[in-house]
C-alpha cells in the first residue's frame, strides 16, 4: 500500500505534479514555502474582507503552519515545527481558491477543507511533529515577508531542500488520517 521510496518535487507546485502524488507516498519538497499560523492568517483573511490583496503571491505555493524559533548565529533559522493545521481550517477554503496548492502541518482537516482540496486540485502534506530542528536543517535561507510585528508569527519566506514530508490528503481527497486505519484494520493488522 505504501511505498518507501520518496518522490522529489519542487515548489511552486504544478498541477501535473500534483495528479501523481497519492495518500501515504513520502515527498521531498525544495523551493520556497511560506510559513503562516493563526495570527497571519487572520490578517490575511482581514485584508481580503477590506479590498486589499495578500501579501504574498499564493498561486502555486506551499503554506507551512509554523512559527520558526530564533536563528542561532550561522543558521538561517531555529527550529521550526509543525503546529496543528485544524486551527487555519476556517481559513483554508478561501485561500485554496486564491491559488494556494499546498499546506504543511499535522492533524486532521475538517470535512470543508477535505472538499476545498479536491474542488481546487490542492495538496495537504504532513511533517514529523516533535522533529523541529532536523526540520530546520533542511532550512537553507529564511526571512520574513510580511507582519513582522508577529515575530515568529510572522509570514517568513523559506528556502528548503530535501524537507522530509507526508502526504496527508491527495488531491482527490484520500485522507490518510481516515483511509489509512481502516485498511489497516481491514488487512488485519492489530490494535497495538
Amino acid at each position: 500500500m505504501y511505498t518507501m521510496e520518496a518522490k522529489r518535487i519542487q515548489t511552486p507546485l504544478r498541477d501535473d505534479v500534483l495528479r501523481h502524488l497519492r495518500m501515504g507516498e513520502r515527498v521531498f519538497l525544495s523551493g520556497y514555502i511560506y510559513t503562516a499560523r493563526d495570527a497571519a492568517h487572520k490578517r490575511m483573511t482581514e485584508a481580503l474582507r477590506s479590498g486589499e490583496g495578500l501579501p504574498i503571491d499564493i498561486k502555486g505555493q506551499v503554506i507551512y503552519y509554523a512559527g520558526p524559533a530564533p536563528a542561532k548565529p550561522g543558521t538561517p533559522i531555529g527550529s521550526i515545527g509543525p503546529t496543528t493545521s485544524g486551527r487555519m481550517d476556517r481559513y483554508t477554503p478561501t485561500l485554496l481558491s486564491m491559488g494556494l496548492k499546498g499546506m504543511i502541518g499535522k492533524g486532521k482537516r475538517s470535512q470543508e477543507v477535505i472538499a476545498a482540496i479536491k474542488a481546487n486540485k490542492a495538496v495537504y502534506f504532513g511533517a514529523t511533529g516533535g522533529a523541529a530542528v532536523l526540520l530546520a536543517k533542511r532550512v537553507k535561507a529564511s526571512r520574513a515577508v510580511a507582519y513582522k510585528d508577529l515575530g515568529p508569527e510572522a509570514i517568513y519566506e523559506l528556502l528548503v531542500e530535501d524537507f522530509p514530508l507526508i502526504v496527508v490528503i491527495d488531491c482527490e481527497g484520500n485522507d490518510l488520517y481516515s483511509i489509512g486505519p481502516k485498511r489497516w484494520f481491514s488487512a488485519g493488522g492489530e490494535d497495538v
